[in-house]
């Protein structure tokens, strides 16, 4: 491995005309201020509001945080990279991005697969919820969810450690992701592919193939009620994260799945704007506005401020 002190990166974030960069920038920098803003509200009336200490709301409570963290990752070094035109980033800084950005994403995905089970189990076991899921059971699964990102993040990165690279190297990226590190790289590894396979096996399909038995499950459970209004309230509590899923995962696999070329570089790039931006600002909203319990506590959480 070649001395990791004198490799830079250049980042090429989405068109290299210089009149663009100040309008990007002012785009990614209102996405930015209402993500931050929304998730930020969405923490702070769950956690002063006692009526909503449940396990659907301490999820949706470390889903904000997840997002706050994941645009935090991205935006601030890209807008320093669009508002200087400098597009240098150390090596250290550059693995340092990365590492944080895969622990949210790993948190992310592990979340959605727990906030589908904590539904599963609340309309198809109503009667055992608050044993399934108490107190010390949701706290135990949030504590892990945030030790198996961190060590799934630490092992892809001690493998793109391992790998060679050229003094300068260039990302058509807007962040240091691992999989373009690894294509910019001097020396591929059979290793660091086996690991992208076990991972999309462990972090893409399980928790999606599982979320999709569950919900199979609760549809069958959801015929079952006679009431057209039973059915209609049961189901609206599984469809905001129906909605997230789908809208995460979508955008994900078609960035991951799609082959890399000069032709798919701004596609890509525009693909993971849309789940490390956009995404994280849209789910306050989602998840807000179709819960009553929410927007009743923020209206209570407002007019006391």
């Amino acid at each position: 491995m070649n001395n990791q002190t004198y490799i830079t990166f250049h980042i090429l974030p989405f068109s290299s005309k210089t009149y663009n960069k100040p309008l990007i920038a002012g785009i990614f920098s209102v996405i930015y201020l209402m993500g931050i803003t929304l998730n930020s509200l969405v923490i702070s009336v769950i956690c002063l509001d006692v009526r909503l200490h449940t396990p659907m709301y301490l999820f949706f409570c470390n889903l904000s945080v997840i997002d706050i963290c994941y645009s935090t990752v991205v935006i601030p070094k890209l807008l320093h990279i669009l508002l200087s035109g400098n597009v240098l980033i150390s090596f250290n800084l550059c693995f340092t991005q990365m590492y944080f950005y895969l622990t949210s994403a790993s948190a992310e995905v592990i979340l959605l697969f727990v906030m589908g089970f904590d539904r599963y189990v609340a309309i198809c076991y109503p009667l055992s919820y608050n044993q399934i899921l108490n107190k010390n059971i949701c706290t135990l699964i949030a504590v892990m969810i945030w030790a198996c990102a961190f060590l799934n993040s630490l092992l892809i990165l001690s493998s793109l450690l391992e790998l060679p690279f050229y003094e300068f190297v260039r990302l058509q990226s807007f962040f240091c992701d691992a999989v373009d590190i690894f294509y910019a790289s001097c020396g591929g590894s059979h290793t660091f592919f086996i690991l992208v396979y076990v991972e999309f096996a462990l972090f893409g399909f399980f928790p999606l193939f599982c979320n999709f038995l569950s919900y199979v499950r609760i549809i069958r459970v959801i015929l079952r009620i006679k009431s057209k209004e039973g059915r209609r309230k049961t189901f609206s509590t599984c469809l905001s994260h129906l909605i997230v899923m789908i809208t995460y995962y979508s955008a994900c696999s078609m960035d991951y799945m799609m082959p890399f070329s000069t032709r798919t570089v701004t596609i890509k790039q525009i693909l993971s704007a849309f789940y490390t931006t956009v995404v994280p600002m849209v789910n306050p909203l989602i998840y807000s506005l179709r819960s009553s319990e929410i927007l009743r506590a923020c209206w209570r959480f407002l007019k006391i401020k």
